[in-house]
């Protein structure tokens, strides 16, 4: 009977993967030495492996435009990346490199937006999307960003109440515009219908009324995004379809229009079986916006995406050490880390979000299901079969063994920084983990640096006043 850690992955899953494999009884990450970095930084740390980055954009570019080839679409594509998903100048920087736009969704986008442009990473050409809604701050900014000479911003309408306010900027030339739409939810949802866009009912009329004659705007965009993601089954494709007739109706009465954005929503890998044929999806994408502007006696528009956690999600990983196990009963055994999982990876309690969970050592030896929990004082601060309807298996150790178990969850690099609030106050006041960054020099060599080392008492009391 096969009841290794090593022979049960290897039965279940296509093992080793891309980014996953064995070498010396470790796990390596997409070739990084994982064991070194232990040795070298400690535990807990999370790792950015940003070559994935910059593989990621070629990605989505590689699918659209072979399905641009096989359709003879006439439009271009365009990468826009939401900052939102991984704010952290290394993690912009490296997409920079592969020329993408911007997406932005607060007032403070802006200052970042500026800042790479005073260092000479953003050209002023550059597509720089505004997304959210629309605080006066915001759009004050936004105003801010056109005077400083970005001729390619594009501010998304969420509500018809900015039309206003976006008028009453004082700068030079038309304002470029776009429109979300709000769509229809999933049927299990707690609503009908997203706060976020305007109702397709009242578009037309808007478009006509406040935009079409309007010397201060240039309509040049139409964008709606599925909340769930893009996927390949009828309520997605159900709300696609919904979506693409209104932009072509908008199309006929607005000759500006040229750009559909289909937003955000690709996924990414949360465990060893995961599959998901993006080309498959970009070229169906691709047919439909296609064949519904033909059939419109339209051209075609750009397509623009904003792929974020696509973009970086695949590079981030958190690794924690095994403290003690805990046999609280005949049946729960507790797996308690070096940090707190609520903390660290707030999407997982929060929204039950999968990653994929790898041992890093001891494959060899017997595997058991376990609970994983995090040294805080909330009950909460776990991560087991309940919240993710599956097992969690990981081999077994014993107390007086000479190393520990380390364990790592992998995807990490969208949104758990941002949602936990990176470098602030944390249940419980444990420590934001140190932050390594890996990459690849000119040579092929990976290096490795200590971007931010563990967040310390001083920094917290420094935050809550006790130093003043």
């Amino acid at each position: 009977m096969k009841n290794t850690y090593r022979e049960l992955i290897e039965q279940t899953y296509y093992f080793p993967q891309e980014g996953f494999d064995l070498k010396d009884g470790y796990l390596s990450f997409n070739d990084v030495d994982l064991k070194s970095l232990i040795n070298k930084y400690g535990t807990p740390f999370r790792l950015y492996y940003l070559p994935k980055i910059r593989e990621q954009i070629k990605n989505a570019r590689g699918y659209f435009q072979k399905a641009f080839d096989k359709h003879h679409y006439q439009g271009n594509y365009e990468f826009c990346y939401c900052t939102k998903c991984n704010h952290f100048s290394h993690v912009i920087r490296t997409a920079m490199k592969e020329n993408v736009s911007l997406e932005t969704s607060s007032a403070f986008d802006i200052d970042l937006i500026e800042r790479l442009h005073d260092n000479g990473r953003l050209d002023l050409d550059k597509y720089i999307v505004h997304n959210g809604y629309k605080t006066d701050d915001y759009i004050q900014k936004i105003g801010q960003l056109m005077n400083h000479g970005f001729n390619n911003t594009i501010t998304v309408l969420d509500s018809a109440k900015e039309i206003p306010k976006l008028e009453a900027l004082n700068v030079e030339g038309p304002i470029k515009i776009g429109l979300r739409v709000s769509i229809e939810e999933e049927p299990q949802a707690a609503y009908y219908t997203s706060r976020l866009g305007i109702n397709k009912r009242e578009i037309m009329d808007l478009v006509k009324e406040k935009i079409l004659d309007n010397p201060k705007f240039e309509l040049v965009m139409v964008h709606f995004f599925v909340d769930s993601g893009i996927g390949d089954n009828l309520y997605y494709w159900g709300e696609f379809q919904k979506g693409l007739n209104l932009f072509t109706q908008i199309k006929k009465i607005a000759p500006t229009l040229n750009a559909l954005n289909i937003g955000g929503g690709f996924p990414i890998r949360n465990s060893l079986g995961f599959e998901y044929d993006h080309e498959y999806i970009v070229d169906e994408i691709v047919r439909n916006v296609k064949e519904a502007c033909n059939d419109a006696g339209i051209k075609e528009p750009d397509l623009f995406t904003e792929f974020g956690k696509f973009t970086v999600g695949e590079s981030g990983a958190v690794i924690f050490k095994v403290l003690e196990q805990k046999q609280q009963n005949d049946a729960e055994l507790w797996y308690i880390i070096d940090n707190s999982l609520m903390n660290t990876i707030p999407d997982a309690w929060s929204i039950n979000e999968k990653f994929i969970l790898l041992p890093l050592n001891k494959w060899e030896n017997m595997y058991k299901r376990v609970n994983i929990g995090g040294i805080s004082c909330d009950h909460s601060d776990y991560y087991n079969s309940e919240s993710l309807n599956q097992q969690i298996l990981l081999p077994s150790f014993k107390d007086d063994d000479e190393e520990p178990l380390y364990i790592g969850f992998f995807h990490t690099g969208a949104y758990q920084d941002s949602i936990s609030g990176y470098g602030g106050i944390k249940h419980c006041l444990i420590p934001s983990p140190r932050q390594v960054v890996v990459d690849v020099d000119e040579n092929g060599n990976i290096t490795d640096r200590l971007y931010r080392d563990e967040q310390n008492a001083q920094n917290m009391l420094d935050i809550l006043g006790y130093n003043e």
